[in-house]
């Protein structure tokens, strides 16, 4: 015979009844079907609510109503669609059950306590009006069937609402229960009986742990547990996007992830079908066709090393500590004496090989219970400073990477600790078992999605994830979106995820979970929203919807914004910018921002305040590892002067040139930013600090376009007006320097900077360069005397915005193979 165990959510209406009916008949016909059912959905919950509201002395008639009409509107509908079904003896039953609960809570009420031993008989009221309920949908279909009462079969001992089966001693009473699969057994989950014959509940997951029993009391062929999910998964499929359905699983790695956190199943129900070795199938009532998940002796061809992870959340932690637990025989076994004579579960041991201490895990709601314990059990030990005051760690939760196969393959508990550490998880505690199985580590509870998200991904995936944020949606941002958006599908074909979560500008900020749809109006969407740009808003944002990847990218020119990085990344977030305003801040906050980003472990990445997409920046630094040094540095770095002087030589006048070179958007909105030479000292004092030069932007000699005489006050229009002034002096600089064009060019040589116009022939590098190209020419020991050349265009939003997608791939965690 087959046990089949159905819960609550396959049982939730008269469809879902007769759902499980053709499931069960199926096998019925072949094999033998012993049936275990829960309480129809939301019964079992309902009737604990209806006890704790007679408790406490709150009106329970309305949800007493709701649970009546539910039980038999089930009964009436099932009448409806089936012929030869009987009601009535079930419309008898479910009165009887209902006066008698009616009663039992009327006397709830009157002394504001219900024993544990009421409660149970009244919380396993729903399972005996399912399995009558199924036994009539199958006589009706002339299906010989029998219930079989746990409380004649089944022998537990222990709390009355949590009870461990005894099933050496219920299998003898199974002797007379026919096992021939001719006639199919019906038996209530959740209920057993105990020595004094009163009915006793099996705690959560009671129906599986019913059904391991009764395949354990008939020696059945399989045991199978129809759920809503498919099978087992390496990781809880709601919280982890790509969790993988496993197809096999030994009895020892079922264990293992129940008892760390699975929820498909509860360690107790493990125990029965491991020890009397009955395979256990995991199935999909809403997906029957699906082959689930096997658990058995047999190991899967398929996952061979580690299998799945899981994680047990509201954990806290005890240490206890001191001189005297040093070579005290027997501190560790009364420490353990202490919690488990208040019967409380504990979840994980670890100790310091110098046996100065214990810590173990137990669950929170009984922490304080157990803090008191120790206290009372360990007074003389405290008084007399043997034992420090005992510590407890609250808030935590354990992730546990579970698998046969760690045994054998090598590394796998450093790509463990190196995925927590990618997720910026600090690990409180560790503990590994001597089989090899698992190993385990607690973590705070407020990083334990993030970290298995981290941990699946680096283990179980190929996927790298991105999850980015814009400030700044202007020339360079909006390009930088529309390139995202143009390329997120080609990106995850090569197993690359990136998405937008936030886009924020000077009015407001937009954040969606699960990213913003870059093609449907994001920019309607941010002009509706009114809340400002906040970090701490954003770190929220990240932390609710357990992003892994948070990078910021600021394409502002803003100074309050660059001022952030600092806690941006001290935040977790990798920051990505365009923004020349932190580099060229003071030399100490310049020193801060590469502290942080090494001791965060985070990037901090700015390609483009130089050249923008050209590789200037890495291939310096590229350099430098290696050993060389710089010693000479010339180059044109602005894109829009490259344009403009470009034009000068080709007969335009200064005014023309910058007002064509501000229509095509190689210019600021206001010229006058690129005209002062600002922007190349900005530039070049970036390149100086990167070759180990420490500079302040004061010390750059700056000769600025615009002479110190010529008025540069007023509004842009007014600005571009009066700069006609200057045409005659530019046509004259070029008269005078016949057969060389002037460059404006920024220089460092002998630990000096200076930016500033030269007149250049056709034997120099930069004569040719023009258009709106950028080229940098690097003087080095290596690269001499010709020097190390650069040279591509460095203006206009699209290659800017191509620069910063590229730091923002390089953000990419590196993942060990």
């Amino acid at each position: 015979m087959k046990v089949m165990k159905f819960g609550g959510s396959s049982l939730a209406d008269a469809e879902r009844y007769l759902k499980v009916r053709d499931i069960v008949l199926h096998t019925h016909t072949e094999k033998g079907a012993a049936v275990v059912l829960s309480a129809p959905k939301g019964v079992t919950n309902a009737l604990s609510l209806l006890v704790e509201q007679a408790v406490a002395g709150e009106p329970w008639q309305e949800l007493f109503e709701k649970l009546s009409m539910t039980l038999i509107g089930i009964v009436n509908d099932l009448d409806s669609r089936l012929d030869s079904f009987e009601p009535a003896p079930l419309h008898t039953l479910i009165n009887e059950k209902l006066t008698e609960l009616e009663q039992s809570l009327q006397g709830i009420a009157l002394i504001h306590c219900s024993p544990d031993a009421v409660t149970a008989k009244l919380l396993s009221i729903g399972e005996y009006v399912s399995v009558n309920i199924f036994s009539a949908i199958v006589s009706a279909m002339g299906v010989s069937n029998q219930i079989i009462d746990p409380v004649d079969y089944v022998i537990a001992e222990g709390d009355y609402l949590d009870s461990i089966a005894d099933v050496a001693a219920s299998r003898a009473r199974f002797t007379n229960v026919p096992k021939n699969g001719e006639q199919m057994l019906i038996m209530p989950g959740f209920v057993a009986v105990n020595e004094k014959g009163e009915k006793v509940t099996l705690g959560r997951n009671g129906s599986d742990y019913s059904a391991a029993i009764l395949a354990a009391c008939i020696d059945a062929q399989c045991c199978e547990i129809w759920t809503d999910v498919d099978g087992v998964y390496n990781a809880d499929p709601n919280q982890v996007e790509g969790a993988v359905l496993l197809d096999k699983l030994t009895y020892q790695e079922a264990m293992e992830l129940s008892y760390f956190g699975a929820k498909v199943l509860h360690p107790k129900t493990i125990g029965p079908i491991a020890q009397y070795h009955i395979p256990c199938l995991i199935r999909n009532t809403l997906n029957p066709a699906a082959p689930g998940t096997l658990i058995s002796t047999e190991a899967s061809d398929t996952w061979t090393s580690v299998k799945g992870i899981s994680h047990l959340s509201d954990i806290t932690m005890f240490n206890v500590a001191g001189p005297g637990m040093k070579g005290m025989v027997g501190m560790a076994s009364r420490v353990f004496e202490v919690i488990s004579n208040a019967n409380i579960s504990i979840s994980l041991i670890t100790q310091s090989s110098s046996e100065y201490s214990i810590s173990f895990c137990v669950h929170a709601k009984d922490a304080l219970r157990a803090k008191h314990l120790l206290e009372e059990a360990f007074v003389l030990e405290l008084a007399n400073q043997l034992l420090e005051p005992i510590e407890m760690r609250e808030s935590l939760a354990i992730v546990t990477l579970v698998g046969d196969g760690m045994r054998k393959a090598k590394g796998l508990a450093a790509r463990f600790f190196s995925s927590l550490a990618q997720a910026r998880v600090n690990i409180v505690a560790i503990a590994q078992g001597s089989s090899e199985r698992s190993i385990s580590a607690v973590i705070e509870s407020r990083k334990a999605r993030e970290a298995v998200k981290v941990v699946h991904q680096n283990f179980f995936s190929n996927l790298h994830t991105i999850d980015a944020f814009l400030v700044g949606c202007g020339t360079v941002g909006s390009e930088l979106l529309e390139q995202i958006a143009r390329q997120q599908q080609q990106l995850l074909s090569r197993n690359i995820n990136l998405q937008v979560y936030g886009i924020a500008n000077s009015k407001g900020m937009l954040l969606k979970p699960g990213g913003i749809d870059l093609k449907n109006g994001w920019r309607d969407q941010l002009a509706q929203r009114q809340q400002p740009f906040s970090l701490a808003v954003m770190e929220n944002f990240v932390q609710d919807n357990s992003l892994i990847n948070p990078v910021i990218i600021d394409c502002t020119t803003s100074t309050s914004v660059a001022d952030q990085y600092l806690d941006m990344m001290e935040a977790g977030f990798h920051v990505v910018t365009p923004n020349k305003k932190a580099n060229t801040a003071g030399m100490d906050f310049y020193a801060a921002l590469r502290e942080k980003a090494q001791s965060t472990r985070r990037q901090f990445l700015y390609e483009t305040t130089v050249g923008a997409g050209l590789p200037v920046i890495e291939n310096l630094q590229k350099l430098l590892y290696a050993g060389d040094e710089l010693t000479r540095f010339e180059g044109i770095l602005s894109g829009s002067l490259s344009y403009i002087f470009g034009k000068l030589e080709e007969g335009l006048s200064l005014s023309e040139a910058t007002k064509i070179a501000r229509e095509k958007g190689y210019t600021e909105p206001d010229p006058r930013d690129d005209l002062s030479g600002m922007d190349v000292a900005r530039k070049l004092l970036i390149m100086a600090r990167e070759a180990g030069l420490k500079l302040e932007l004061k010390d750059i000699e700056i000769e600025s376009i615009l002479p110190e005489d010529f008025d540069d006050t007023g509004s842009v229009d007014e600005f571009l007006s009066r700069l006609p002034q200057l045409d005659a002096l530019y046509k004259q600089q070029l008269a005078e320097n016949p057969g060389k064009v002037l460059r404006y060019v920024g220089t460092i040589e002998e630990g000096k900077c200076k930016v500033g116009i030269q007149a250049v022939d056709n034997s120099h590098p930069l004569f040719v360069v023009k258009d709106g190209e950028n080229a940098l020419a690097i003087h080095s020991h290596y690269y001499q005397p010709i020097p190390f050349v650069i040279r591509g265009y460095g203006a206009g939003a699209a290659v800017t915005a191509a620069g910063v997608f590229a730091d923002v791939l390089r953000t990419m965690p590196w993942k060990q193979e």
